[in-house]
């Protein structure tokens, strides 16, 4: 009876579907919905908006353009070179601007539109930097420093990099040698005769910068003042991390490849950096010291509740540094650090004589430092620059729990904090032409990324844009157009135009959207907050089927990537979700949609709710949420299912394991099992290392937790998955399998890796998940 109630519901299904979604078609996702365009920028001369598209549903996206008179984009020709304002980024104030392209120097005139190759070599050029100089130009070529004079093309090698080692000396003196002088007067005039020669060709000899060998470090981060002066440059020390391995079983010759992917997470992959400075000038080298920092020697919190750490000597931290930040004349240089246990960030000033340096800010987080602005992992750059006066730099900062925009005056030393309040400011952009920033917040709600001008010295905010949604903005190089990507909850992104100005319409340039897309009614979810059970504030999307179709089941997914939003106003990058989600709802299932502890958008406590427990708070969220379904919203508390993939699958994973009884079924998603076979740049941050933290991993992996199941579980995953990698899945599956547990199924998906790429994976994958809740939160009469 039961298996013939199976086959009627599947057969309505599938009869409901076709009047409304269809699998197949929203499994195709862009293909389906349109191609949404991306990269807008501006040409230099600000009369030509550029962006990469997929209009004609092809292999990959081309570059399009769009003019004032048009009425429609246009190709770019396949001879033609897009001349943007992001090429040319740094180069506003020239008239001739430079570029690189397949390895050579160009040169392009504003006004004459004039094009030309500078210099081509076999040898490919990178890292362009302009100088003060108008007429000088730096680039990297072979891992050394050139400097170029476009007036008259005097080209000079700044550095001389080498690695190895200095040779020895042969001729060093020994018993052999001191004999030999002692001995023979021939052997002395000998001598004698070199050393003047050798001396005579020194003085004649051309000035060139002195070998500075670098050993079997890694040479990285090489840049130029701007006056030429001074080069600062990193010499790094990576270990050899144990890689793992992806077997490829589907492959064009019939045998299965074996593919390197990355390592797993240890205390032992951490890197050595240090930092030099060379003066041009002087052809000296100096190395920079970090001893003196603020907490370099201070052990992260947690070692007290190890007895083997608690005990341990102070030493110093391990610590990243990026390139410096100088101001337009090249004599004032800053630059951040950061600490390779996670903890600390550091906005320092460089000493440009004496290669010391003071510190300006320091920001430490005894969970892990992020943010927006805030480079969230070892090798990230945050927001950090100069403003026109030369001597004043701004950054972020996380002091107030929640990402705000500050000043620090490098000759005053005061401090300003320009933005603040329970919001975050998300994207920063100085202006070139006033004493302003444009920044993008989340002021009107979390969910919205709202564009704001900024006046530096009264602190004043002129709205831009600020209507419910999401907008990427590229100023005009006159600052006087916007080129905008925008897009709503239901609408995907386009690309508009409109005036730098409040309350400005947009003209849209883009229509992606597909004609079968267009036909259904997408709906538009409420964004609601309920209270988790320790009192915070937790946002959700909520997709309300009709009155009359509510089946008082519901289904809770939960996102991926652990900080990442997805409860907003704007068009989320789970798009198939989304749609299966519309699709739920016609069926009559009630949908939620939690940006669970740890997702972005939310402020600093709410980022690092889950340190050193994944499965904690985060896993609570989803418990709340079912609660609120429950109370506000008419669903049988029996009737709750829960799918995610990636982070989601993990907390699907740890819902059916460490809470059953809660959910009916759940399907788990290229699920992490184990987070110490997880990547090092990622789970190093919340969880510590596992040598160092053991109980961290070990409270927060579903692998110790098998023995739990007794609700329905269904996995998912692809066997070529690079990220959470196949034999994840593989593990816990075997533990089910040594305990004797039944209600589990493994779907593998042979030529997938972490995101799918083939349509007819996500429909057999999300056909697999319908069929779980169909039949185990539906009522069987």
């Amino acid at each position: 009876m039961k298996n013939i109630f199976t086959a009627l519901l599947l057969i309505f299904t599938s009869l409901l579907i076709s009047q409304n979604l269809q699998l197949e078609e929203i499994m195709k996702g862009n293909e389906f919905i349109g191609h949404q365009p991306s990269n807008q920028r501006w040409s230099v001369d600000g009369e030509t908006i550029y962006f990469e598209w997929n209009s004609t549903n092809e292999l990959g996206d081309k570059t399009y353009y769009w003019q004032k008179g048009f009425s429609q984009p246009k190709l770019v020709p396949k001879t033609a070179f897009t001349f943007s304002d992001i090429q040319f980024k740094g180069q506003g104030k020239f008239e001739t601007v430079y570029y690189t392209n397949q390895g050579a120097l160009f040169s392009y005139h504003k006004k004459t539109k004039e094009n030309k190759i500078i210099y081509q070599t076999t040898s490919n050029i990178n890292a362009l930097q302009r100088s003060s100089n108008p007429d000088i130009i730096y680039f990297q070529q072979n891992k050394n420093l050139y400097q170029l004079n476009v007036k008259n093309f005097q080209l000079l090698q700044l550095t001389n990099f080498k690695s190895g080692t200095a040779s020895s000396d042969s001729n060093k003196d020994n018993f052999l040698n001191l004999q030999q002088k002692e001995l023979f007067q021939f052997v002395n005039e000998e001598k004698a005769k070199s050393d003047w020669n050798k001396t005579q060709s020194e003085d004649n000899k051309l000035k060139f910068p002195s070998d500075i060998f670098y050993g079997s470090n890694i040479l990285e981060a090489i840049k130029i003042s701007p006056n030429g002066k001074i080069i600062t440059y990193n010499l790094s020390e990576y270990p050899t991390a144990k890689d793992t391995k992806v077997e490829n079983l589907i492959t064009s010759d019939g045998y299965t490849k074996s593919k390197t992917a990355r390592e797993k997470v240890s205390i032992n992959n951490n890197s050595k950096h240090k930092m030099y400075v060379y003066t041009i000038e002087k052809d000296t080298v100096l190395p920079i010291s970090f001893s003196n920092l603020t907490g370099i020697k201070t052990f992260p919190k947690y070692y007290q509740e190890y007895d083997n750490l608690k005990n341990l000597e102070p030493v110093e931290k391990a610590i990243t540094m990026q390139a410096p930040i100088y101001n337009a004349s090249g004599n004032l240089a800053v630059f951040e650090a950061r600490s390779l246990d996670n903890k600390d960030r550091w906005i320092l000033q460089l000493n440009l004589e004496t290669a010391s340096i003071s510190e300006i800010d320091y920001q430490h987080d005894e969970a892990w430092i992020g943010g927006p602005g805030i480079p969230g992992y070892n090798f990230g750059n945050g927001t950090l620059g100069f403003l026109a006066d030369n001597k004043t730099i701004y950054f972020q900062s996380e002091a107030t729990g929640f990402s705000h925009l500050y000043t620090y005056n490098l000759e005053t030393k005061k401090k300003i904090q320009l933005t603040q309040g329970k919001w975050e400011v998300r994207d920063v952009v100085l202006s070139k032409l006033s004493n302003s920033f444009y920044i993008t917040t989340t002021e009107t709600h979390p969910g919205n990324r709202s564009l704001y001008k900024l006046d530096i010295n009264s602190g004043k905010k002129i709205p831009i844009l600020t209507n419910d949604g999401a907008y990427e903005v590229e100023l005009s190089p006159d600052e006087t157009q916007l080129a905008i990507r925008y897009s709503f909850s239901n609408k995907p992104w386009e690309i508009y135009l409109a005036d730098n100005k409040s309350n400005s319409t947009l003209k849209q340039i883009t229509f992606s959207t597909s004609n079968s897309f267009k036909k259904y009614n997408w709906k538009t979810p409420e964004v609601i907050s309920f209270k988790a059970t320790d009192g915070t504030d937790v946002f959700a999307r909520v997709y309300n089927p009709k009155a009359e179709n509510k089946n008082k089941a519901a289904v809770i997914f939960v996102h991926g990537a652990g900080y990442l939003q997805n409860a907003h106003k704007f068009w989320s990058t789970y798009h198939r979700e989304y749609m299966f989600h519309n699709l739920l709802t016609d069926l009559g299932y009630t949908v939620l949609d939690i940006d669970y502890r740890a997702s972005d958008g939310y402020g600093r406590d709410f980022r690092t709710g889950i340190y050193r427990h994944m499965g904690g708070l985060d896993l609570s969220d989803q418990l709340d949420g079912k609660k609120y379904l429950v109370e506000n919203l008419g669903i049988d508390a029996n009737k709750v299912g829960i799918y995610g993939g990636s982070y989601g699958g993990f907390i699907t994973l740890m819902g059916l394991l460490t809470k059953p009884g809660e959910f009916k079924a759940g399907a788990a998603l290229r699920s992490v099992t184990d987070w110490a076979h997880y990547n090092q740049g990622y789970t190093a941050n919340i969880l510590n290392f596992p040598e160092t933290d053991p109980e961290a991993y070990k409270k927060s992996s579903p692998i110790y937790f098998a023995d739990n199941l007794q609700d329905k579980l269904l996995m998912l995953h692809g066997m070529v998955d690079d990220n959470v990698q196949f034999q994840d899945i593989v593990r816990i599956t075997q533990r089910f399998i040594e305990l004797g547990k039944k209600d589990w199924d493994l779907a593998v998906y042979p030529v997938e890796a972490h995101g799918f790429q083939k349509t007819y994976s996500w429909v057999d994958e999300y056909r697999r998940i319908l069929d779980l809740f169909n039949e185990n939160l539906l009522d069987k009469k």
